[in-house]
């Protein structure tokens, strides 16, 4: 298993819809990735300088992401790079960021 640290811009007009989703836990279910990509997302963090979604995630495919991709991600995020780094590494570069998701708001920032 390889872990990367994900930079992407979330579709503004979507970014409602995506974080009620995750509230409801309707990823979950998705295999063999879905626990993995839920927790990634509800913990994902705004890179203020860039107005970049950054978060973790674990992965199995090749190339990265690509089934989480085809699933969820596609949807709701454009410009999506990844840069493998070692497990708990990609969390501890982004620690000090704002949450993706505000104070608990439906729209991040």
């Amino acid at each position: 298993m390889a872990h990367y640290l994900v930079r992407a811009r979330l579709r503004p007009a979507l970014a409602g819809e995506l974080h009620q989703r995750l509230r409801r836990g309707e990823f979950r279910r998705l295999r063999p990735f879905g626990e993995a990509l839920t927790f990634s997302l509800e913990n994902a963090r705004l890179d203020p300088a860039t107005g970049e979604a950054v978060w973790e995630e674990e992965d199995y495919c090749s190339p990265p992401l690509a089934m989480e991709r085809e699933a969820v991600l596609d949807r709701y995020f454009e410009d999506l790079r990844v840069e493998r780094v070692a497990e708990g590494e990609g969390w501890r570069r982004i620690a000090a960021l704002p949450s993706l998701w505000g104070s608990g708001g439906t729209e991040a920032g």
